[in-house]
């Protein structure tokens, strides 16, 4: 695999500049396009914070309001009303992650998210987040009480319920991670596989492929995300929790 990457400039710009400074530091090129999505990010919210305008957006401002509207829906789809609250962790992993996987489309870039390590950060993020949730709502010993005591199951089988619930939970942060990393690795090493075989023509299939799946992934991970919090924090005494009317109506 080394032997066909593509070492990015920047990567190395950035690199040579740390060096300049007397730091022995090697920045790998997975941080750095990280750390590239987070000023991007953040540039694009200093620059609609300065201009935001109710009587007269902005074409920014608009395009966000639709971002926003867009997963707020999602997540009210998938959650009922209280999905809105869950809106800034699941919407800033969506933005982050779709980002990640579209970077590798730049030339000169390359997709974070193609290295093990940031999917499995988003994963466990994602899975700190809703058994977090899911103590707030039920606290901590009625929480673990649902990984032991299910309805229609009879009470001895508790413990052995118990043990294939936590398996099953740990599970999710290995299946997360692999999901996202092997569709976005996969992807870019076709694509490098061809590009050297016959460059410019034979990848671009390939790459338009990756304009479908990148976004896709990133959907995926959404939607994952918010069952995981519904049935984390469900609570079924609560008028305004998800039902299954409410999923039915949609």
């Amino acid at each position: 695999m080394e032997a066909i990457e593509h070492p990015s400039p920047l990567v190395a710009i950035i690199n040579n500049v740390i060096a300049g400074l007397g730091l022995h530091v090697v920045v790998p090129d997975h941080m750095v396009f990280v750390g590239l999505i987070t000023l991007f990010i953040l540039f694009i919210g200093l620059a609609v914070r300065s201009q935001l305008s109710v009587d007269n957006p902005g074409k920014l401002q608009i395009i966000l309001e639709d971002t926003v509207s867009f997963l707020v829906g999602v997540l009210e789809d998938n959650m009922g009303p209280k999905g809105r609250k869950y809106l800034p962790l699941l919407g800033t992993l969506f933005v982050f992650i779709l980002i990640g996987n579209l970077m590798g489309q730049i030339p000169g870039l390359g997709s974070p998210t193609s290295n093990i390590n940031v999917p499995f950060a988003c994963a466990l993020t994602l899975w700190l987040y809703y058994h977090y949730q899911g103590v707030k709502a039920h606290g901590p010993l009625s929480y673990l009480k649902h990984f032991a005591v299910m309805p229609g199951v009879p009470i001895v089988m508790a413990p052995m319920i118990f043990v294939i619930e936590i398996i099953s939970h740990l599970s999710r942060v290995l299946s997360l991670t692999l999901r996202l990393f092997g569709n976005i690795f996969g992807e870019h090493l076709v694509v490098l596989i061809l590009a050297s075989i016959v460059p410019f023509i034979a990848p671009l299939p390939i790459q338009f492929l990756g304009l479908i799946v990148g976004p896709l992934q990133a959907f995926i991970f959404l939607i994952l995300g918010a069952i995981y919090l519904t049935a984390a924090t469900h609570v079924d005494d609560h008028g305004d929790d998800f039902s299954p009317e409410h999923a039915a109506s949609h």
